[in-house]
């Protein structure tokens, strides 16, 4: 079991970060694990290394003066309150989009020490007591923010778990997507997923779907992953959690 309750009588509640990439990362990739540790008591934070801004806008979004990295920002803020995370940090790369060379202010073209830094700071900041990132199978920034979450997890001797989504699973939403979205970039990806056997925790967070649901809706901007799914398959994503513990 994912390790929420291992704190005895009178000792502060334990302190939880996700790592991730882009405003949207929180919900789409945490959002059930973040529900379930603050209904366990932990507090939780949320670092997010990039705004976003190189994300697509959803029909019918209209951009504010202050841009898309401004939209994001106050998206992923208002999903964070309505998951009851309490410390959410923004750190100063740009999001690496998924093609061409990485300039070098992204979180892809900055360099891998410069990353660190930014994350090891928001943990000691936070006082983490485990960082959690997702498996960065499906896009750099994710990768890059999980092997710098990896790295901090060393150097500061915190446990690190990451938030996979087994193949098997991805395997059935390409295959819907190939049917709804034939054009999606996620579909010319190899070997998408976590390999099922890498699993290391599982556990169920039905409890949490309504609410998670209503957290994703807060990235109004954003086209989710689980849209227009058959609501099988939607659960399917939504109501277990897979983890992959770092030893």
């Amino acid at each position: 079991m994912f390790p929420l309750a291992t704190r005895g009588d009178g000792e502060p509640p334990l302190r939880l970060q996700a790592v991730v990439a882009h405003p949207d990362d929180e919900t789409f990739g945490c959002g059930s694990l973040l529900l379930h540790a603050a209904a366990a008591g932990a507090v939780t934070g949320v670092v997010c290394a990039t705004r976003g801004e190189a994300g697509q806008v959803a029909d019918g979004v209209v951009v504010p003066v202050g841009g898309l990295a401004a939209l994001r920002e106050a998206e992923l803020r208002e999903a964070a309150r309505l998951m009851g995370v309490t410390d959410v940090r923004l750190l100063d790369f740009v999001d690496s989009d998924m093609t061409g060379d990485p300039a070098s202010d992204t979180l892809c073209g900055a360099p891998l020490d410069d990353v660190v830094a930014q994350v090891r700071r928001a943990a000691e900041e936070f006082g983490a007591d485990v960082l959690v990132s997702l498996d960065g199978s499906d896009h750099r920034d994710h990768a890059r923010a999980r092997d710098a979450t990896q790295v901090v997890g060393a150097e500061l001797g915190l446990p690190v778990y990451l938030i996979a989504i087994p193949r098997s699973l991805l395997v059935r939403w390409v295959e819907h997507q190939r049917t709804v979205n034939p054009d999606s970039v996620y579909l010319d990806i190899a070997e998408i997923g976590t390999p099922d056997e890498l699993v290391t925790h599982r556990f169920d967070t039905d409890e949490h779907y309504d609410a998670r649901w209503r957290a994703m809706e807060a990235h109004r901007s954003q086209t989710g992953p689980f849209d227009g799914l058959p609501d099988d398959l939607a659960r399917a994503f939504l109501t277990r959690e897979h983890l992959i513990e770092v030893r």
